[in-house]
């Protein structure tokens, strides 16, 4: 094969992105969701506009803290798994070669490969880098699936704050049911917007994912935007 045929065979996997695309299509939903419930709440139990305003500001930053710690939490532990399964899988091949040899030639069987070729495979992967072949394909672990707590921790607070800004445009329409109604619109819009981006970058249809993303905000600024009627009413 010539450099010029590699070169035209390139691919672009969508799992190469799933890291970062899954931490930010969480965060921009996030953000919107959220920030619309909560400035949709707010307005409709009849505060002022600075209330409307200061209860956005500050579900937008706490949300993106939140955000940010919670992913650098959560895929740090998955970190700390990796780390634990790869120094036991060192000592069992310290501890016992011949076992942990005869268990990758059995996995190359499983999946295809007569004895003899398991066995070829299995020994040149093993004096390559041992380590590295159990690591892959005893335990599924790659360079695509790493954990990557800052670059989660970064793409989930980046997009929470890019989301969660989107609502703040409706707060320009009028008081009252209009003001509600502009935030529903423009975060609506967003949603969309983000449903259809998440599906392109994964490389997927557009219409299913973007459909579930406005029908799974439009329910909760429906369900928060009741709460704060019922809070108005009562405390009025």
């Amino acid at each position: 094969m010539t450099a010029r045929t590699r070169l035209r065979h390139r691919e672009r996997h969508a799992a190469q992105r799933a890291g970062w695309l899954r931490a930010a299509v969480l965060g921009s939903n996030d953000g919107l969701v959220s920030t619309s419930s909560l400035v949709v709440g707010v307005a409709a139990s009849g505060a002022s506009g600075g209330a409307i305003l200061t209860a956005g500001v500050a579900g937008l930053t706490a949300g993106a803290l939140s955000m940010a710690v919670g992913e650098y939490v959560s895929v740090s532990a998955q970190a700390d798994v990796e780390r634990a399964d790869r120094a036991l899988e060192q000592a069992e091949l310290a501890a016992t070669p011949a076992a942990e040899f005869a268990e990758l030639t059995g996995i190359y069987e499983r999946r295809g490969l007569p004895r003899d070729l398991a066995e070829q495979v299995a020994r040149a992967f093993t004096e390559r880098d041992a380590l590295a072949a159990h690591m892959r394909d005893e335990l599924g672990h790659n360079e695509i699936n790493q954990a990557r707590p800052l670059q989660a921790c970064a793409a989930s607070a980046a997009s929470f704050t890019v989301g969660a800004l989107v609502p703040f445009v409706g707060l320009a329409a009028p008081a009252g049911w209009p003001r509600i109604v502009g935030v529903v619109g423009v975060t609506v819009l967003g949603l969309a917007v983000a449903g259809a981006l998440a599906a392109r970058t994964a490389g997927t249809a557009l219409a299913r994912p973007t459909l579930r993303v406005v029908l799974g905000g439009c329910a909760a600024m429906a369900v928060t935007a009741l709460v704060g009627l019922l809070a108005g009413t009562a405390s009025g």
